[in-house]
């Protein structure tokens, strides 16, 4: 056991990091936390309009939702530009590549044939459907200019700064803008369905409970490495996305929503993440009864975090991360409240979320309710409450013991 830790220690996780923080990457983290306000402005919509069911004599907010979530795909587009020169070092090229990734977005995204003039059409490309899409061409046009960055064209010629600036700008926004009226208007490509396709199978793979399991698990034993939960924003965006916008368009036509794998049930339900990723609420409890001094003073200052679902201080402080005695649980519990979540939602026993509601800082299960509009949210809650502790509770007590064994030594 000594020589796995010491080789998830020392070798493994560095070395994630490492890969984590190479430019393309570190920038497909940094667009999804870019773009993360303007999800929650069309959250804060979607939470009024609760309110509004209640008291139809609200005004109407409709247009702030419509035009910042319902536009996310051109701000990922943008975002995901902007980022892929910042961290490749381009700042001549941060606002411009950005620009320039909208324009290619609106170039994609423009119906065609018998829907050429529908705007709504239109207003749903660009809307959270087509969040891989804005993924993609923002990569894309990305690789144009950093590849024509490197050229340095006209570096060291005697013409004005100026005048080589616009050159080396119009020349990426020409190619980037050339390639795709080729695809789409010379070869009549749909390039929105094509990109769309090929992510399809993994939106699907990630409704499924093998999928879903999966992707609750793989960022719990990451983050119990000390990597960052953040990292995997840009894969879980799309499909997250994607099933709530399938729920909401479906209870909208009066059918009942079928996607479990939404931010909504991962984050906002508190029930996965009850007390923050891993699933540590319990675990403070028990450190704040614990027998140990140094365990029961941390649980009491990590408690008012975790009840608001903020679990870094007790992560990095008890700590989880590379602890072996720890660890497993964390995984156990990702495993176990991704299941029990998939269950009772599939089969009824309570409601799927069909609005988007972020609320991962409300406190459960509060935020539970609001999210699944379901009361049995507070009974599902208990039970689950009781299963982490259990599962805690063995791997605690081996802590604990070898806690107080240090303490008394100490002493």
């Amino acid at each position: 056991m000594k020589k796995i830790m010491y080789w998830l220690e020392h070798t493994f996780s560095p070395t994630m990091n490492r890969i984590f923080k190479k430019p393309w990457l570190a920038a497909m983290s940094s667009c999804m936390q870019k773009a993360v306000p303007f999800i929650l402005t069309g959250c804060m919509i979607y939470l009024y309009n609760v309110l509004v069911s209640f008291i139809p004599s609200l005004p109407d907010l409709s247009p702030i939702l419509n035009f910042s979530f319902g536009i996310i795909s051109l701000i990922i587009a943008f975002m995901m530009a902007n980022q892929c020169m910042e961290k490749l070092n381009h700042p001549e090229y941060i606002i411009n590549a950005g620009i320039a990734a909208i324009c290619v977005m609106f170039m994609v995204c423009m119906p065609v044939g018998d829907n050429a003039d529908s705007l709504s059409e239109f207003l749903g490309l660009i809307g959270p459907t087509g969040i891989s899409v804005g993924m993609i061409i923002g990569l894309a046009v990305s690789v144009v200019f950093h590849l024509w960055g490197k050229l340095q064209f006209l570096k060291d010629s005697n013409i004005p700064d100026f005048i080589t600036s616009w050159v080396n700008t119009v020349v990426p926004n020409l190619i980037s803008l050339g390639i795709s009226m080729i695809l789409v208007v010379n070869l009549e490509i749909n390039i929105f369905e094509v990109i769309i396709s090929v992510f399809m199978p993994l939106v699907n793979f990630g409704q499924t409970l093998p999928g879903f399991i999966l992707m609750c698990l793989i960022p719990a034993i990451f983050y119990t490495m000390g990597v960052s939960t953040w990292l995997w924003g840009a894969i879980e965006a799309p499909i997250y996305m994607a099933g709530i916008q399938a729920n909401i368009e479906a209870a909208a036509a009066g059918q009942a929503a079928t996607c479990v794998a939404t931010s909504e049930a991962v984050y906002s339900l508190g029930f996965i993440t009850m007390g923050g990723v891993c699933a540590t609420l319990t675990l403070t409890l028990l450190l704040c009864f614990s027998k140990s001094k140094q365990l029961k003073s941390l649980g009491r200052i990590f408690l008012t975090p975790s009840i608001f679902n903020i679990n870094e201080p007790i992560m990095f402080g008890a700590p989880v991360v590379f602890n072996p005695i720890l660890m497993l649980p964390a995984w156990i519990n990702a495993i176990v409240g991704s299941t029990y979540v998939y269950f009772i939602m599939k089969t009824g026993l309570l409601n799927i979320p069909t609005k988007m509601i972020e609320s991962s800082q409300l406190p459960a299960p509060f935020s539970s309710v609001i999210v699944t509009q379901d009361f049995r949210a507070i009974l599902w809650y208990v039970v689950l409450f009781a299963i982490y502790l259990v599962i805690w509770y063995p791997f605690f007590k081996i802590y604990e013991k070898q806690k107080l064994a240090e303490e008394n030594n100490a002493e």
